[in-house]
């Protein structure tokens, strides 16, 4: 097996039964979650952006100009799930909160749920991404859908605070 197919299967989480794509979500937030209490948001930013072009340059490898998704590929829902991991990073970072990994799980439970919603129902722009095909239809979908997790994530943290506090 190549080392581009490896990356695509997301070191093997994309082999997992069943629903290789919440194995390599699940996978995707326990090691970004990982990065963000090493090197915080801006780390995190910088680790989304590689994963997002490493997995953009080997889905292409793989794919070709073929447009099927394999369900074993899944280093796009490491992007997009590190994509919706950005949201509460960046918003306990500008609060100059450390450590929300640990203290704020709800807030990486709400990423990694809604992400998973969104990459699954596949809502307007994320089903448009979808139907496009080829490498940049496969990774873009999970990149939608790390957007709208986000922002679901942020308005549900907005929505608790408000009604809590």
């Amino acid at each position: 097996m190549g080392m581009t197919r490896w990356i695509c299967l997301g070191f093997g989480l994309g082999l997992l039964r069943p629903a290789p794509g919440t194995w390599g979500s699940l996978g995707a937030l326990i090691i970004g979650l990982l990065i963000d209490r090493a090197f915080g948001f801006p780390g995190l930013l910088v680790a989304t952006l590689l994963v997002t072009l490493l997995a953009y340059f080997t889905l292409r490898a793989e794919l070709g100009t073929g447009h099927e998704d394999p369900s074993e590929f899944v280093i796009d829902e490491v992007a997009g799930q590190w994509l919706a991991l950005l949201f509460p990073s960046a918003a306990f970072w500008w609060h100059g909160l450390s450590d929300w990994a640990i203290v704020a799980y709800p807030g990486w439970i709400a990423a990694f749920l809604f992400f998973r919603l969104f990459d699954i129902w596949k809502p307007w722009l994320v089903g448009r991404a979808d139907r496009m095909g080829g490498p940049w239809g496969v990774l873009s979908d999970d990149l939608w859908a790390g957007v709208f997790a986000g922002v679901a994530t942020m308005l549900a943290a907005g929505f608790a605070h408000g009604v809590l506090m």
